[in-house]
């Protein structure tokens, strides 16, 4: 009796959100790969999702070969427990996807494995892809030895075909990371709403009286989780301890269903006692300090602040953590302009004064794209799109 494995992992980024499947199905004998598929789902949750990734594969699997055995390997505990009948199916909309499942192939000719998400990145991947491909399916069978000379010539034909349309946009398009390298994790910014001191222009950083949302910052950060709930990609929520940030992200926690956590890393800069000036003030009251802090990024704020370059190492370090933390992920992390700017200055590998040359609105969303090369894409600046009536 032949054996395949079927490997399947599905996603939404939102939960329920975008979401889509991908799996592949390889010959447990010989390793080939026999076929992959992914297809964009629209709206659904997660576990629907990785449902029907595991309804896919095994479908796969019976066009190939009726009278298989079939080894199933899913990062999911909860389908690989649920089809393997040690936990209850409770939610009605899984009910009817683990029926179907369970009809493909007759009883006791399916197995269930689960494993680490590292060790299904081929079908993550695939999931990622179709959530990326928003409407759009894709399904690839690699030919086999007996199949007719023709059609397998033709198969080889495309399948080099399509490898050079690839290789040719990717030396086309300088910067972006190859397709292999999977899902990156995304990180969308987001600055807090205003303040009272943000119209005034003021010094307000992790040193100072820690304020609140004004009215205006308030209706600010509902805008914003509005935009955010539309685009429907946010799976995680990241907030700096300050109240300005925490409010902000509560808002958009409210409208996307999810639950903040707070990382110390994403504090704003400690201005010292610069904290509730102006720049106008600062530059009649301590002058020498404002000079030396504009032109040299170790130079710290008059009273013992944090400086550009201490900056720029706890975003760094926070970067990587949260980078390997939730690798193939889209996080909002909400925080200040000092961090937000210097993601981007190291995504961009510009030099310290670019810091004085980023405008960063109140409210604005960012994004950056970290891949696992290491390599870093920018993929949006200052966007106040949502606040406008």
């Amino acid at each position: 009796m032949r054996e395949f494995i079927v490997e399947a992992d599905g996603g939404s980024r939102g939960n329920p959100g975008p979401a889509g499947y991908g799996c592949v199905v390889l010959d447990a004998a010989t390793g080939e790969t026999l076929v992959e598929t992914y297809e964009y789902l629209g709206v659904v949750t997660n576990n629907v999702a990785e449902y029907r990734g595991l309804l896919a594969g095994l479908r796969a699997a019976h066009d190939l070969d009726p009278s298989a055995s079939v080894h199933v390997r899913m990062d999911s505990k909860l389908v690989v427990e649920q089809m393997s009948g040690r936990w209850k199916i409770k939610h009605p909309d899984l009910k009817p996807l683990a029926l179907e499942a369970g009809r493909v192939f007759p009883p006791g000719r399916v197995t269930y494995e689960w494993i680490p998400r590292e060790q299904n990145k081929r079908a993550d991947r695939l999931a990622n892809e179709a959530m990326d491909s928003e409407g759009s399916a894709s399904s690839v069978r690699q030919p086999s030895p007996a199949a007719d000379s023709d059609a397998a010539a033709a198969a080889v034909a495309d399948a080099k075909a399509e490898a050079d349309r690839r290789a040719a946009k990717a030396v086309a398009s300088p910067g972006w990371a190859p397709a292999d390298m999977g899902a990156p994790a995304t990180f969308v910014l987001l600055r807090h709403g205003e303040t009272p001191l943000t119209p005034q222009k003021r010094f307000s950083g992790s040193g100072g009286t820690d304020p609140a949302l004004s009215d205006i910052g308030r209706e600010q950060a509902e805008r914003a989780a509005e935009a955010l709930a539309r685009r429907g990609t946010i799976q995680h929520i990241l907030a700096s301890p300050l109240t300005r940030t925490r409010q902000t992200a509560a808002a958009v926690a409210e409208r996307l269903g999810i639950e903040v956590t707070v990382e110390d890393g994403l504090i704003e800069t400690d201005f010292g006692a610069w904290e509730g000036l102006t720049f106008g003030e600062v530059r009649e009251r301590y002058p020498d300090d404002l000079n030396a802090w504009l032109s040299d990024p170790e130079a710290e704020p008059t009273g013992g602040g944090e400086s550009f370059a201490a900056t720029a190492t706890r975003i760094a370090a926070t970067r990587d953590k949260l980078v390997a933390a939730y690798a193939g992920r889209t996080v909002l992390l909400v925080t200040h302009v000092t961090p937000i700017k210097t993601f981007v200055r190291l995504a961009l590998g510009a030099p310290p004064e670019s810091l004085f040359r980023m405008e960063l609105s109140a409210a604005s969303l960012s994004a950056v794209a970290y891949y696992a090369d290491g390599n870093a894409s920018v993929r949006l600046f200052n966007d106040t799109s949502h606040l406008r009536p």
